[in-house]
């Protein structure tokens, strides 16, 4: 799980697993493979960071890299 900001500054938590795809236009907005969209303060590459922390956190990150 991910914590952003909505533009009207209350902080959500989004299920990162679930991140279908982030874009900029120029507000950022995540949509999620369940269809809902977020539009959030933090720009793109931060938004990144924060799903490839959290895959990390909990392991994905390493599955990956084994995988290659």
């Amino acid at each position: 799980m991910i914590t952003v900001t909505r533009l009207n500054g209350t902080r959500v938590t989004v299920n990162a697993l679930l991140i279908e795809t982030v874009e900029e236009t120029p507000d950022t907005i995540i949509t999620l493979t369940t269809g809902k969209k977020f539009v959030v303060t933090e720009k793109t590459p931060e938004v990144i960071g924060l799903t490839q922390a959290y895959f990390a956190k909990i392991g994905l990150a390493r599955t990956a890299v084994e995988l290659q």
